[in-house]
C-alpha cells in the first residue's frame, strides 16, 4: 500500500462522519417540521372549537337567557333578534367588517385590503396568529362581532321595531364596533398593546370592545326609546326562568371559547385564561348572591345566574393577564358592583334597561378593564419584552401603576364612542323607519304583532 492509498483511507472516517452528521441534521429538521405541523394542527383545532363555542353563546345561549327574562308574549321576538344578528353580522363582516377591524389602516379604523375577504385564506397572518390559517382567525373574530350587538338588545326588549333593529345594528357595527375592534386589536390601532398602539390598553378578549361598547349603547337605547308601557308600576317578571338558567349555563361554557380561545392557540396561556374565566364567574355568582341575600333576605336563581354572567364579563379583559386568585377578586367585586347597579342605581334613576344590559355588561366591563391594570402580570403573559428580551412589567402588581391610567383611557374612549355613536345611529334610524313599535303592538306583544307567531300554543 503506497502513501497515496493510505491518505485516502485516512479520509474515510471524516467522510462517514460528515454523511452521518448530514443525515442527523435532516432528521432533526424533519422532526422540527413535524412538531410545528402538529402544533399548527392543534392550534387550529382549538380555534375552530372556540369559534363554535362563541357562536353558541349567541344562539342558543343569549337567545335563551334573554328569551326567558321577557314576558311570554315577547319571547319569540326576543330570541329572533339574537338569531337574526347571527346572519346579518356574518354577511356584513364578510363584505367589509373584517377589513375595517383588522386591516392596517390608521389608528382608528382599518383599511379595505380585506374587502370581500380578499386575501383571507389558508395561509397564516403572522401579525395576528402565526400558527393558524388566516381564515380561522377571521371566523373566530366574527363570532365576537355577532354577540356584541346582540347584547344591546336586552336594553330595548319588548319595544323596538324589527326593521329598526336591522338598521340600527348594521349602522352600529359599522360606526362603533368595527372601529373599536381595530383600535384595540387591529395592527396599528390606537389602544393595541402588542401591535404598535400609542396607548397600550390590555383587553385580552373584549372588555372594552365587546362589553363596554354594548353596555353603554344599551343605556343610551333605553333612555332614547323610553320605558315600556306600565313600567315600573306593573309587574314584569321573567316568564320562564328555566330557559334563562339553561341560557346562562351555555354562556358559561361558551365563554371558555371566548376567553381561552383568545390565546389564539392551544397553549399554556389558553389554560391560564380558561382557569381565570371559570374562577371569575364562580366568585361573581357568590358575590351577587351575598349582596342580594343581605339586602332581600333570600338568594334567588335569577341572582345566581346574573352574577355568573357579571363575572364572565369582568374577567374577559383580564383573563389572559391575571393569576387565578386575582381572578377570584375581580369576579367577586364585579358581582357586588353589578348587583348594586341593577338593584339600586337603576331604581334610583328610573331608566328601563329591560334585561339589565348596562348593569351587567357596561358596569362589569368597566370594572374588569380597570382591575386588569391592577392585576395584569408578566408571570402570566410575557409577550411584551424590552430590548434585551426580558418581559416588561404589565400592571400595578408588576410595579407599573401607569397601566391603570392606560386602562382608564381605553374605558373612556369606549364609553364616548359607544354613547355618541349610538345616539347618532338612533336618530338616523328613527328618521328612516322609527324605532319604537306602536302602543297597540306593544300591548299585543311583539311575537304576534311583528312576526305573527306565538311561542306557546296551549290549545294544541
Amino acid at each position: 500500500m503506497n502513501v497515496r492509498q493510505m491518505g485516502w483511507l485516512g479520509l474515510l472516517p471524516a467522510a462517514v462522519w460528515a454523511q452521518e452528521t448530514a443525515g442527523l441534521e435532516k432528521k432533526l429538521a424533519d422532526l422540527e417540521a413535524a412538531v410545528q405541523s402538529a402544533q399548527s394542527a392543534g392550534d387550529n383545532a382549538w380555534m375552530l372549537v372556540s369559534s363554535a363555542l362563541v357562536l353558541m353563546m349567541t344562539g342558543p345561549g343569549l337567545a335563551l337567557f334573554y328569551g326567558g327574562l321577557v314576558r311570554r308574549k315577547n319571547v319569540l321576538a326576543t330570541m329572533m333578534q339574537s338569531f337574526t344578528l347571527m346572519a346579518l353580522i356574518t354577511v356584513l363582516w364578510a363584505v367589509v367588517g373584517y377589513s375595517l377591524a383588522f386591516g392596517e389602516g390608521n389608528a382608528f379604523v382599518g383599511d379595505l385590503r380585506y374587502l370581500l375577504l380578499r386575501g383571507v385564506d389558508g395561509r397564516p397572518n403572522a401579525d395576528y396568529a402565526a400558527t393558524i390559517p388566516h381564515q380561522s382567525f377571521m371566523v373566530f373574530q366574527l363570532m365576537f362581532a355577532i354577540i356584541t350587538p346582540a347584547l344591546i338588545a336586552g336594553a330595548f326588549a319588548e319595544r323596538m321595531k324589527f326593521t329598526a333593529l336591522l338598521w340600527f345594528m348594521t349602522l352600529w357595527a359599522l360606526i362603533v364596533y368595527f372601529p373599536m375592534a381595530h383600535m384595540v386589536w387591529g395592527k396599528g390601532g390606537l389602544l393595541n398593546a402588542f401591535l404598535g398602539g400609542a396607548i397600550p390598553c390590555f383587553d385580552f378578549a373584549g372588555g372594552t370592545v365587546v362589553h363596554i361598547t354594548s353596555g353603554v349603547s344599551a343605556l343610551v337605547c333605553a333612555l332614547y326609546i323610553g320605558k315600556r308601557q306600565g313600567y315600573p308600576s306593573e309587574t314584569m317578571k321573567p316568564h320562564n326562568l328555566v330557559l334563562s338558567f339553561i341560557g346562562a349555563c351555555l354562556l358559561w361554557v361558551g365563554w371558555f371559547g371566548f376567553n381561552a380561545g383568545s390565546a389564539l392557540g392551544s397553549s399554556a396561556l389558553a389554560s391560564s385564561a380558561f382557569v381565570a374565566t371559570h374562577f371569575g364567574a364562580a366568585a361573581a355568582a357568590l358575590g351577587w348572591l351575598l349582596a342580594e341575600w343581605l339586602r332581600n333576605g333570600k338568594p334567588s336563581v335569577l341572582g345566581a345566574i346574573s352574577g355568573s354572567v357579571c363575572g364572565l364579563v369582568a374577567i374577559t379583559p383580564a383573563s389572559g393577564f391575571v393569576k387565578p386568585i386575582p381572578a377570584l377578586v375581580i369576579g367577586f367585586v364585579a358581582g357586588v358592583v353589578c348587583y348594586l347597579m341593577v338593584a339600586s342605581v337603576k331604581q334610583r334613576f328610573g331608566y328601563d334597561d329591560s334585561l339589565d344590559a348596562f348593569g351587567v355588561h357596561g358596569a362589569g366591563g368597566t370594572v374588569g378593564a380597570l382591575l386588569t391594570g391592577v392585576f395584569a402580570t408578566n408571570a402570566v403573559n410575557g409577550a411584551l419584552k424590552d430590548a434585551q428580551g426580558n418581559p416588561l412589567p404589565l400592571g400595578l402588581v408588576d410595579g407599573n401603576p401607569g397601566q391603570i391610567v392606560n386602562q382608564a383611557i381605553g374605558v373612556l374612549i369606549a364609553w364616548v364612542l359607544a354613547a355618541v355613536g349610538t345616539f347618532v345611529i338612533l336618530k338616523i334610524t328613527d328618521a328612516l323607519v322609527g324605532v319604537r313599535v306602536a302602543p297597540e303592538e306593544e300591548v299585543q306583544g311583539l311575537d304576534l304583532s311583528l312576526h305573527g307567531e306565538e311561542a306557546y300554543n296551549f290549545e294544541a
